[in-house]
């Protein structure tokens, strides 16, 4: 996304999210600062988490972040409905910085940050995972 980015972590030790995300901001804003011969802050605030208490919240998650650059080419398709399902899909399928790309194939060299392993195993196969993107595609279409 061009003004935001969406990461899903799990902690192992207390105040270790807010340490990371401090640790990868400094970080990325002095590549950024020194790339383009600048200087200064890049966000504009905190960043801000949630606390996931259950499955159904978490795998709602799952889908919410993978489904969000969307609205790079549709940005009120959440509100109105998607006007072109499939390009919507193929969008996905050509947006590189998501792993989405790791979630449908896998084996990608940029799914070595991921670890699958610290979440439940809500897709056990490439296919049960464009399931359930699909049907939060498809949501509502009944409905119109």
């Amino acid at each position: 996304m061009p003004n935001h980015f969406h990461i899903l972590v799990t902690t192992k030790q207390e105040n270790g999210i807010s340490k990371f995300m401090q640790k990868l901001t400094t970080a990325y804003v002095m590549y950024y600062n020194q790339k383009y011969d600048r200087t200064g802050g890049l966000f504009e605030g905190k960043f801000k988490s949630e606390h996931t208490a259950n499955d159904k919240h978490l795998k709602y998650l799952f889908s919410y972040i993978h489904l969000n650059p969307i609205k790079l080419i549709d940005p009120k398709w959440k509100e109105v409905g998607l006007r072109n399902r499939n390009k919507a899909l193929l969008f996905l399928e050509g947006y590189d910085f998501s792993s989405f790309l790791d979630y449908k194939y896998g084996n990608r060299q940029q799914g070595i940050i991921l670890n699958k392993e610290a979440f439940p195993n809500y897709f056990p196969t490439s296919k049960d995972f464009e399931k359930e993107i699909t049907d939060w595609i498809n949501y509502g279409t009944d409905l119109v």
